[in-house]
């Protein structure tokens, strides 16, 4: 005599049940690094980024971003993370990736492109070259968004020669640092997330960042001036696992290109209205900005800029000649 082994129907309409309420699970999860605060404007690009993959991929692709820092990653060691595929995706300063190639210090030069249209030209200009270096590493160059013109966040305006005199100013990069040594001021070279207690301990009294980057961390807590001084437009990116990236279906690999494409044009649209915005809430907390600095000190920063420049000159050669001279001839137009 046979013994059924079918399940009753009351347990199968359960399962049957529970199994078309329960959500569906994203198919692949990939996570995303982040040094600056959750508020910044490439935060909001790459939060950008994120939903508009899962939206193309139908819920396929799940990113989360890590902002603030929260993985423990710094842009430095971000680059060498989603290389070795310990990262899918990573948002990360160039300024700090110099030692890999002296090329990608070109964006934060100080004072070659002041403006977001200068900034745009220069972009434009060297793109491509990074894309390539970029692939040499193992990873795709998906976004590439400036930050908001970096100034002197400091307990009174910064706007003359005598103002740097021996000031303990936070610096992000070798050409900033000679810059403000240059300029007579004591540089401290640090990265972003030892800021804030580098402040409290007096182990720096101002910093050299954007407006953007000071309102994420509410700076006004600590410092109560803002100096505009346009010294650059450092570029971020959003980068990608090459491995990573080449294990998706054509349609998964094209939907990721198209995010970032619109993320990209989002963030250079915010940064048409970032800096006022900013401006804006810094004086809401009581802050004084100084939108307008004396001539003459605009030229002393120039001419302590001068000798890193040519340094970088001939650190880069021909190569880094020929794309200053093509976002030069396109500055010109």
């Amino acid at each position: 005599m046979n013994i059924s082994r079918t399940l009753p129907l009351s347990v199968l309409a359960t399962g049957a049940f529970l199994s078309a309420s329960l959500p569906l699970q994203a198919q692949q999860s990939m996570n995303l690094a982040n040094e600056y605060p959750a508020s910044s404007i490439h935060a909001t690009t790459a939060d950008f980024f994120a939903e508009r993959v899962e939206e193309l991929t139908n819920g396929e692709i799940e990113i989360t971003n890590h902002h603030g820092g929260a993985l423990g990653y710094k842009s430095l060691e971000q680059f060498d993370a989603v290389g070795d595929g310990a990262l899918e995706l990573a948002s990360s300063s160039l300024v700090f990736w110099t030692g890999i190639d002296p090329l990608f210090q070109l964006p934060s030069l100080p004072f070659i492109a002041p403006t977001a249209a200068d900034t745009k030209a220069l972009y434009e200009a060297v793109m491509p070259t990074y894309k390539e270096k970029m692939a040499d590493y193992g990873q795709i160059l998906l976004v590439a968004t400036p930050w908001p013109s970096s100034g002197l966040w400091g307990h009174s305006a910064l706007d003359s020669k005598e103002a740097l005199d021996g000031l303990k100013v936070r610096t992000y990069d070798v050409s900033s640092t000679e810059t403000m040594r240059n300029a007579g001021a004591f540089p401290v070279q640090i990265g972003w997330a030892d800021v804030p207690a580098q402040l409290s301990t007096n182990a720096i009294d101002s910093v050299l960042t954007s407006a953007d980057g000071g309102v994420g961390i509410q700076m006004w807590e600590q410092l109560d001036h803002f100096t505009v001084v346009n010294y650059a437009m450092p570029m971020q990116a959003i980068h990608m696992n090459a491995d990573v990236f080449d294990a998706l279906d054509e349609d998964e690999q094209n939907a990721i290109l198209e995010a970032a494409a619109e993320a990209e044009a989002k963030g250079w649209k915010l940064l048409e209205t970032r800096s006022q915005d900013n401006f804006a809430t810094m004086r809401e907390h009581g802050m004084t900005v100084v939108e307008e600095v004396p001539a003459e000190f605009s030229e002393f920063l120039t001419a302590s800029a001068q000798p890193f420049i040519d340094e970088w000159l001939e650190s880069v050669g021909d190569e880094g000649r020929a794309i200053l001279d093509a976002y030069e001839a396109a500055r010109e137009k």
